[in-house]
């Protein structure tokens, strides 16, 4: 790749990021029916043509600036742990514990779930969250459990529902639906051990072999 194709590139990788960060606190400051492409533009310093160009809609844009929410910065997420289902479970499950406690989560999805009834082009758009670093990362190291496991088999798609949910349901949904819910670190540790310590318990695997 030639240094000019990887200066353009970088351009565009820094303009995105800009995009995405003004957007979000348009978003989130003025509503999705108040807060058009061109404020975006303005506020991110470039130029219409360069958001259009990335985002040719408002849908677009604002499914983008959820998912960016929800990624880690470069370098966060480590590998899980191999070896061992349950001690990678609640390795990726922190993770995603943390990403759901992010104020910009709670605040985004109470977005969706307000302006969607009113905009038919938000109401249909599909949120992709499988391309969350995290939840990538649990579904490879179910596979992997499925591989190597004794006991049953694992279907890494329903285990990372299972998963995902019971964690959701106790530190992020309480405080979705009200906003003064509050939950402790340790409180927020032990949802995500017991959730693992569950769906490991489901599928007959404790440990896998080295």
């Amino acid at each position: 790749m030639s240094p000019l194709t990887d200066y353009h590139r970088g351009v565009a990788d820094r303009n995105r990021a800009a995009i995405l960060d003004a957007a979000a606190d348009l978003f989130l400051e003025a509503g999705y029916d108040r807060t058009s492409l061109a404020r975006v533009a303005t506020a991110a310093g470039v130029s219409r043509a360069t958001l259009f160009k990335q985002f040719p809609s408002k849908a677009a844009l604002f499914e983008a600036t959820v998912l960016a929410a929800g990624g880690p910065p470069e370098g966060e997420l480590p590998a899980a742990r191999s070896g061992d289902l349950v001690a990678g479970l609640v390795q990726l499950g922190r993770a995603y514990a943390d990403v759901l406690a992010r104020p910009r989560m709670a605040r985004l999805m109470r977005t969706i779930i307000a302006e969607s009834p009113r905009f038919p082009e938000l109401r249909e758009r599909t949120f992709d969250f499988g391309t969350l670093p995290v939840l990538r990362a649990l579904r490879q190291h179910l596979v992997d459990a499925r591989e190597g496991a004794v006991g049953r088999d694992v279907d890494p798609e329903v285990a990372a529902t299972q998963f995902l949910g019971m964690i959701a349901s106790a530190v992020f949904w309480p405080h979705l639906v009200h906003g003064t819910w509050t939950i402790t670190d340790e409180e927020r540790l032990a949802a995500v051990d017991e959730a693992a310590r569950t769906v490991a318990a489901r599928y007959g695997v404790v440990r896998l072999p080295g």
